[in-house]
């Protein structure tokens, strides 16, 4: 695990294995960003022009390695892109800052030290790019013999010009490595084969979590939800060998404070089911429970903060499997809340284990809840790869969540709830329908949970389809595969809950 810590030396005195700067994208070619001026002195204040001889221009994402000249004691400077040059008077981004970092860390692997000489300003840049110099240092490596060439990742980032005996500096350091260390646990727990994370192992995982941080966990095991009559959760699970859970895993603070509830959808893979996914569209698959991962990584943050909010977490666990035990298209299941549910498509599984979990959450009467998937393609074909949406029976709180992701470098957008598309789900036979029109199939399936949280309780749903999974090259401190979206929204969240921000 890389570890994070902050320094009072200088870029040019500290030892290290690189030592990296900014350099941004200007008018008449790069500019070197704050921060950098005493690797810059020792270039002869050329470092600008050596870069562009090289051909870097400072756009966002862009890595340059060149040889340190004499007077800095580290063997290599690194130099990553920031983007546009900030106007007169502005500062970088943290979004940018945290991108940054992400690639630099990643370029990085095989090192043992590396000191960041970026732009630092305030305690919250020293945190952005604490954040991405872990998430970018990132590597799944458990089923590899040589992973990377045999290269690990960076062992130790060293913020220079963070201020360590701050106090400001030191909590953002420490809040960076909470929040980059659950994150890289969600997408552990994202990338493991399904074969090692069934429904067992999942809860198995949260619970020696919750031993570990003082956290409470009850798993409910599938006779236990026989006996609770949580007939979606089974529904679901019925058909594969590997049972289903439901776990629930609690933060309390000690103080009275407000109650946020978390539910993670948690599919440890989807085959569809007897409505079987086609060649093309199950090989990803175990991604589907990274909703789960999310919310369980956001409680053990929280934890780990101190933050003054309670906060429980319910994991929706289950395998989706054709069998000849398995739900059939047609079949009629009876729901934790008593309402039945016609099952029209076998694919359309997440919201029958969200729907249980969501009125489990709803009996402690929690200050608000929000539910967290990967629930339906048709929100991918709506806002891309990179964005989740965000459904509410709140329009305050969907605004606020949207606001809350921005300003934590999470790609959201808020997406409606029209009733007339309700009528789709009408069942001759049940009380309601798994499955509606056709077109907004991303609004019908955050219409169908609505259904089943409590009156009176502020929810939302957030549909993580998107950007859950990442299938491309990497880029900034995202990785290929599990990225752990949504896990800074639902912390910072968390924050503003407990600071009561959010008038809940």
């Amino acid at each position: 695990m890389t570890a994070l810590t902050l320094s009072t030396a200088g870029a040019a005195t500290l030892r290290a294995d690189a030592v990296v700067v900014g350099v941004a994208k200007g008018a008449k070619g790069p500019v070197v960003a704050p921060g950098a001026e005493a690797v810059d002195q020792a270039f002869d204040g050329k470092l600008a022009t050596v870069l562009q001889t090289l051909g870097a221009s400072g756009a966002e994402g862009e890595v340059t390695k060149l040889p340190a000249p004499a007077g800095l004691k580290a063997p290599v400077v690194l130099a990553v892109g920031l983007g546009t040059e900030p106007g007169d008077g502005e500062a970088y981004g943290t979004e940018a800052l945290r991108r940054a970092a992400g690639s630099a860390a990643r370029a990085l692997a095989g090192s043992k030290k590396a000191a960041f000489a970026l732009p630092i300003e305030a305690a919250e840049d020293a945190q952005a790019i604490g954040e991405g110099a872990l998430l970018g240092a990132y590597a799944f490596t458990a089923y590899q013999e040589n992973a990377a060439g045999g290269k690990k990742p960076l062992a130790e980032v060293a913020l220079l010009g963070a201020r360590p005996r701050d106090k400001a500096f030191k909590a953002a350091a420490e809040r960076a490595a909470a929040v980059a260390e659950e994150i890289n646990r969600a997408r552990d727990l994202i990338n493991t084969p399904p074969n090692d994370l069934t429904p067992e192992a999942f809860a198995a995982v949260a619970t020696a979590a919750a031993k570990e941080h003082g956290l409470k966990v009850q798993v409910l095991d599938e006779k236990a939800l026989v006996k609770g009559g949580f007939g979606g959760i089974l529904g679901v699970g019925q058909g594969s060998q590997n049972p289903p859970r439901l776990v629930k895993i609690s933060y309390t603070h000690a103080k009275d404070a407000k109650h946020l509830a978390l539910v993670g959808k948690g599919i440890t893979y989807d085959s569809g089911g007897i409505s079987l996914k086609p060649a093309g569209h199950n090989e990803t698959m175990k991604c589907d429970m990274s909703g789960a991962a999310a919310v369980f990584a956001a409680v053990v943050a929280a934890a780990r903060l101190g933050l003054e909010v309670n906060v429980t977490g319910w994991l929706a666990l289950a395998e989706n499997m054709p069998s000849g035990s398995a739900t059939r298209p047609g079949d009629v299941l009876r729901m934790y809340s008593g309402k039945t549910v016609e099952v029209l498509n076998t694919d359309a599984e997440g919201r029958l284990v969200l729907a249980d979990a969501l009125t489990k959450a709803s009996e402690e009467k929690p200050d608000a809840i929000v539910d967290v998937a990967t629930l339906t393609g048709a929100m991918v074909l709506a806002l891309g790869n990179r964005t989740f949406g965000i459904m509410a029976n709140d329009d305050d709180f969907r605004t606020s969540i949207h606001e809350i992701a921005g300003e934590v470098g999470e790609a959201s957008w808020p997406m409606p709830l029209p009733s007339d598309l309700r009528k789709g789900m009408d069942s001759p036979t049940a009380d309601i329908a798994n499955m509606g029109e056709r077109m907004g199939g991303g609004l019908v399936a955050g219409l169908f949970l609505k259904e089943f949280v409590g009156e009176g309780i502020t929810w939302a749903h957030l549909d993580i389809a998107g950007p859950a999974f990442h299938e491309g090259a990497p880029y900034g401190y995202t990785p290929k595969g599990g990225t752990g979206s949504a896990v800074r929204t639902l912390v910072r969240l968390a924050e503003r809950t407990a600071a009561g921000e959010l008038g809940l």
